[in-house]
């Protein structure tokens, strides 16, 4: 069994969640149609799910599936598609949502296959971004906190399919 040091509190997390959807909330306020909520599964299902509640404008809901990890703590450097979004987003505004940023590869990833698909705007969302990883690799229009360079667990981020449903993000000891 492994210990696992919080880093960042379940109230710290939701805290943040309700400013990022005020934010959120803002900047898209003029916006006619609902905003394209994406969300990058498996990671950002638990942040989705708080984050769409805290957003005052129509929104909706799609996933898609990614894979850049399999069972190790660091990405393999190529990403797969495991699931696409079931609806398209040509001329909608969309908001990728993402668990992490690391060293951007998956982000820049998707919001570049997003862009073949030609949405009206699209931006992107992380709970989490690793500064000293992602280097000013991939801007993040809407970002919850900034951490150090470690492995971390919980709140839907896992190792190997464990801790995802921990309350909080912490690292393994």
């Amino acid at each position: 069994m492994h210990t696992v040091k919080v880093i960042l509190s379940s109230e710290q997390i939701q805290t943040r969640i309700a400013e990022l959807g005020k934010e959120i909330s803002a900047h898209y306020a003029s916006v006619k149609e609902p905003l394209v909520l994406v969300g990058v599964l498996k990671g950002s299902f638990l942040f989705l799910a708080d984050l769409c509640r805290k957003i005052s404008v129509p929104v909706e809901i799609e996933f898609i599936g990614v894979s850049s990890y399999g069972e190790a703590t660091e990405s393999s450097g190529v990403v797969q598609i495991t699931q696409d979004l079931t609806r398209p987003i040509e001329n909608r505004d969309v908001l990728l949502v993402e668990d992490i940023v690391d060293t951007g590869l998956t982000a820049k990833y998707l919001l570049d296959n997003f862009k073949t698909r030609e949405p009206k705007s699209v931006s992107l969302c992380a709970l989490l971004e690793k500064p000293a990883q992602n280097q000013g690799t991939i801007a993040i229009d809407f970002c919850g906190f900034q951490i150090p360079d470690q492995f971390v667990v919980g709140y839907g981020l896992d190792w190997a399919q464990k801790m995802r449903n921990l309350p909080y993000v912490g690292v393994v000891e």
